[in-house]
């Protein structure tokens, strides 16, 4: 087996793509739909790069600030 060299980011990135929920139909669903993050922002500083290389399977959105992220969050969470 060859050794598979990742950064940190870049595992957290592979992992998350990899997850899915099985649905009551036995149908798969990715369990998640996205990541958000302000770029210059601490939360994301690591995770850029490693996010545009799974941009197809994880797409990352841009928030202006904490609280729309939030509302947003909540919003997305009732609608399911």
């Amino acid at each position: 087996m060859a050794t598979v060299r990742l950064t940190m980011s870049q595992a957290l990135t592979r992992w998350m793509t990899a997850q899915s929920i099985e649905q009551l139909d036995g149908s798969l669903e990715p369990a998640f739909a996205g990541v958000w993050g302000i770029f210059g922002h601490g939360n994301v500083a690591g995770l850029g790069e490693a996010l545009y290389g799974v941009r197809d399977e994880l797409p990352t959105y841009r928030g202006h600030n904490e609280q729309s992220m939030a509302h947003i969050a909540v919003a997305y969470a009732k609608q399911k």
